[in-house]
């Protein structure tokens, strides 16, 4: 027998290391995807559909698709609907009401993702006009959609367009304008096929697919969508996460591009060390794309569909050779592919950058307010080895005078990978753990992914197994799968019950060993299946109503992300916000919670495109979102861990990691000077915490992501619209990353027309222009904009919950006019309170010499009220010639002084600033400040 153990030793090496890199050959491309080898095959002018029966229908303008020729199986019906703030919705479907052939089933339509109450938005069509557009032989139908919008639908060729009548009827967003739209119809197999009728319908490849060792089967045939978008007066595209690629998506078809080029896949996957610079469909998949142009226009649209995803950008010249003339206006041309489901698309108007994600966030949802423990600093790694070492690592924070707020547990702190369980040998005391946390104002996050170890003794799989609760395979069996506890099943968590069911896990009787102050971590969610097709599951395993795998695919992880966050919620009893970070994502992620890029790996290339990766995220309504510093994978070298540390304190969620084969990296291991250099970075983030809280607090209001692309703020700049280098934190923020290896010099270009200043040294740069800078050790270029106001917190302490009472400093960065303004938003951290008035929101203005803070917050008959004793401690002014000594506050009729002071307290250089020191007036109070 002593032979066979090497043997089997060295097989379950080598189905580990499937999981530890990135195998091009373990993922299907474009040629091997059946639907998407057919529509790419498609040539423009290829569709021979027209709209019949127009009429307005419970508000809706609806009509029926009827096929020029009879290879139309059934009608599919069209409905355009009209809502608010000028966003279109457009489905097409079957026919259900078709007698022959009837449709077999009800093709998939996403539920709980568009909001109840978006319906409420809808603006119910009157009456429909007909007009003959730019000459045409053939009439449209136009309908209204806001001030200056008309939505078109144009008759033979069957188009759809919005047309901008404050720009001469030009079009603005159009599908179908090239003919490419198609739309395969659910059929059942007969034993016998006419072949005279279909002659490929018996063909096996319509009724299963194979991909290496797998096979799917497809008992309704192939049903496919495809069609065209075009974006009008475009100069570039971003959004459809995920994808480790450029902000502006680069062109995958037309000249110039190579002919193996893959379309942007979006197909939720586990992909390890994945690559740079590639259209691969990585961990999540939101399906909103959205333009931008010299005239600082932008334009969205988001198709709502699960399934598997692949989006063609297309190059200038594509269709040089279709034949089909069109009116030229400048366009960007893309092609949507999807597997299955229906057509279900928004068009959003704009016209501006933010007025996009607005409008997509009232669809979607506006991101969950984070409790403020969150957006602080997490320590994570693969895997604290018990009760020990996480006491040793929080102790060593102490030591080391270094900030944090959370300590992650990942899988191997469970009972034999068996989730809500404790290993009873490394962590028999998980409460009292937890409590030795809390007590210095520190929370704990533990991992539970969705496969459920397949182990009668397991409670969890006992009864899930007994109430029939797991995805079924194509015969109707218990889908069973491998993954980190070997044999697993997957809960079908599409099915509202069961998500409830796992909801009530979460409860301190059933999850034993939780206390309050213990938080959520779902990873593995796309689903990852080890022994499945693309590292996934059968795309014909079976969900609730019969719904095929391949119809949710993508929202799979979304429904976990979901059940998970409510779980949390009802542990609170509805007052406790839930933090529950998701490796994957789908349209509506925003409210439940943050996600985070994946595994990455600890080299400068991942580094830099983090910040594409972040800022789409957030275009695409995921604010609370971040990479894991230092990257998953690999060890990285001192410098790029410093550099990432700094470019990380900047994003929205700011958490190291690391794989558990690599060497530990706590800030502390790597000398004096490394390990003061990471303390500054998590520092900065501390400090500038009450600002990065009110920008979260904008994004639930608005929508507006906290780390936005230079464009969004500047959107007339053409030279922001390549720089995906540089973003900025909220509207008052810049920062740029260095991104190589010994930098000496780095370049950063400022936009707009006003002065920016150095957030360390308080050394004030023209805007508008590039400036080289050296750059230094001590951090990453980081400017505050001239005109804002930022707060901040300068007394640091071990977490930021010991911060609370703490005093305030207001930056005020002066403009041209002498003139700034910057807004202060805060609760208590923690609860639902402020839905109910529980809050304080300021406006700091600083004009002709004097600063006013104004309430924003409505006046509250509310029993909830919420104070804070935090004062004001200093008033920084950049930008304000020295020579005033006193200031005068009233209503208080009480004079302070006005002194040179240090910027920062702490790590900062340079010339001292104007400091107005210990105002000591009330955060949450009316008062002014004039300077004598």
């Amino acid at each position: 027998m002593k032979p066979l153990a090497p043997l089997i030793l060295s097989l379950l090496f080598l189905t580990s290391q499937t999981v530890l890199s990135f195998k091009r050959e373990e993922f299907r491309n474009c040629h091997q995807t059946p639907f998407c080898k057919r529509a790419r095959s498609r040539s423009p002018g290829a569709c021979t559909l027209t709209p019949h029966s127009i009429s307005i229908s419970n508000g809706d303008l609806t009509a029926k698709l009827l096929s020029k020729t009879d290879e139309q199986i059934r009608p599919l019906i069209l409905s355009l609907s009209v809502y608010q703030d000028g966003i279109l919705r457009l489905k097409i479907d079957e026919d259900y009401n078709h007698p022959d052939p009837p449709v077999p089933k009800r093709r998939f339509q996403v539920p709980d993702v568009v909001l109840p109450e978006f319906e409420s938005n809808k603006l119910w069509l009157q009456r429909l006009s007909t007009e003959t557009v730019d000459g045409e032989s053939s009439p449209s139908t136009v309908v209204y959609l806001s001030d200056g919008y008309d939505a078109v639908l144009r008759h033979d060729p069957f188009e759809i367009y919005i047309r901008d009548k404050k720009s001469g009827n030009q079009k603005l967003i159009s599908l179908n304008s090239h003919q490419l739209f198609d739309f395969e119809q659910l059929r059942v197999k007969q034993e016998k096929q006419d072949s005279d009728n279909n002659e490929d319908s018996g063909s096996d490849d319509n009724w299963e697919e194979r991909f290496r060792s797998h096979t799917d089967t497809r008992p309704y045939g192939p049903q496919s969508i495809s069609f065209d978008v075009s974006f009008y007066n475009a100069e570039f595209v971003s959004g459809i996460p995920e994808h480790a690629t450029s902000l502006a998506l680069k062109p995958t078809r037309g000249p110039g591009v190579e002919k193996d080029s893959e379309p942007y896949r979006l197909f939720n996957l586990d992909v390890f060390e994945y690559l740079n610079e590639s259209p691969f469909g990585l961990y999540g998949s939101i399906p909103l794309m959205i333009s931008h142009g010299k005239e600082g226009r932008s334009a969205g649209f988001f198709w709502l569909n699960a399934a598997e995803m692949q989006i063609d950008v297309l190059g200038d010249g594509w269709d040089a050779e279709s034949g089909i003339e069109l009116v030229k206006q400048k366009s960007i041309d893309t092609f949507w592919m999807s597997e299955a489901g229906i057509v279900d698309a928004f068009f959003f108007v704009g016209p501006e950058p933010k007025d996009v994600v607005k409008q997509y966030t009232s669809v979607t949802g506006r991101p969950s307010m984070p409790q403020l423990f969150s957006i602080a600093y997490h320590q994570c790694r693969w895997n604290y080895r018990d009760e020990e070492d996480v006491e040793n690592v929080d102790a060593k924070f102490d030591e080391h005078d270094i900030p944090y707020d959370v300590l992650w547990l990942d899988i191997e702190h469970t009972d034999g990978k068996r989730y809500f369980t404790w290993d009873p040998v490394l962590f028999p005391n998980p409460e009292e753990m937890q409590k030795k946390l809390a007590a210095k104002g520190r929370h704990m996050v533990t991992i539970v992914d969705p496969h459920i170890k397949r182990d009668d003794s397991f409670r969890l799989h006992k009864e899930a197994t007994e109430k029939g609760y797991y995805v079924k395979d194509a015969s109707g069996k218990d889908f069973d799968g491998w993954c980190w506890p070997g044999s697993s099943s997957y809960l079908d968590m599409v099915n509202p019950e069961i998500r409830s069911w796992w909801g009530d896990k979460f409860s301190y009787e059933n999850y034993v060993g939780s206390t309050p102050s213990l938080y959520i971590w779902n990873d593995m969610n796309e689903p990852s299946v080890f022994n499945g097709p693309e590292v996934s599951m059968p795309r014909d395993a079976l969900h609730h109503e019969g719904i095929e795998h391949r119809e949710l695919h993508n929202a799979y992880g979304y429904y976990f992300h979901m059940a998970t966050s409510n779980g949390l919620l009802k542990r609170g009893g509805g007052n406790d916000r839930p933090f529950v970070l998701s490796r994957a994502f789908f349209p509506g992620s925003q409210r439940y919670g943050s996600v985070w890029t994946g595994d990455n790996t600890a080299d400068w290339d991942h580094l830099r495109v983090s910040v594409p990766m972040i800022l789409t995220l957030g275009l695409s309504g995921i604010s609370f979102s971040g990479a894991d510093v230092g990257g998953f994978f690999g060890n990285p070298e001192p410098e790029l861990l410093v550099r990432w540390y700094q470019l990380g304190a900047f994003y929205p969620f700011f958490r190291a990691h690391a794989h558990q084969d690599t060497k530990r990296r706590e800030p502390w291991l790597f000398g004096e000077k490394n390990t003061r250099l990471i303390r500054e970075a998590i520092r900065v983030r501390y400090m500038l915490l009450p600002y990065f809280y009110t920008l979260f607090r904008e994004a639930n209001t608005t929508g507006l992501p906290v780390m936005r692309p230079l464009w969004m703020e500047f959107p007339s700049d053409e030279i922001t619209f390549s720089n995906d280098e540089a973003f900025m934190v909220g509207s008052s923020l810049l920062v740029q990353g260095i991104y190589t290896e010994r930098a000496k010099y780095t370049s950063v270009y400022l936009p707009g027309k006003e002065l920016w200043y150095d957030i360390r040294t308080g050394a004030a740069y023209k805007g508008g222009k590039t400036h080289k800078l050296e750059a230094k050790e001590e951090s990453v270029p980081a400017f505050q904009r001239a005109g804002t106001i930022i707060p901040r917190k300068d007394r640091l302490r071990r977490s930021s919950t010991q911060m609370v009472n703490d005093p305030y400093t207001l930056v005020i960065a002066l403009n041209s006019s002498q003139a700034a303004e910057g807004e202060l938003y805060i609760d208590d951290g923690k609860s639902y309170e402020f839905l109910q008035g529980a809050y304080i929101h300021r406006r700091f203005v600083f004009a002709n010499g004097k600063l006013t803070s104004i309430n924003l917050a409505p006046s509250s008959s509310s029993k909830s009220q919420f104070s804070s004793k935090s004062i004001l401690e200093r008033i920084i002014l950049l930008g304000y010639s020295p020579g005033p000594k006193n200031a005068l506050i009233e209503p208080a009729n009480q004079e302070v002084e006005v002194e040179l002071g240090p910027l920062m307290l702490e790590g900062g250089r340079g010339s001292s600033v104007v400091t107005i020191r210990k105002p000591a007036v009330q955060v949450s109070d009316d008062w002014t400040i004039k300077i004598l």
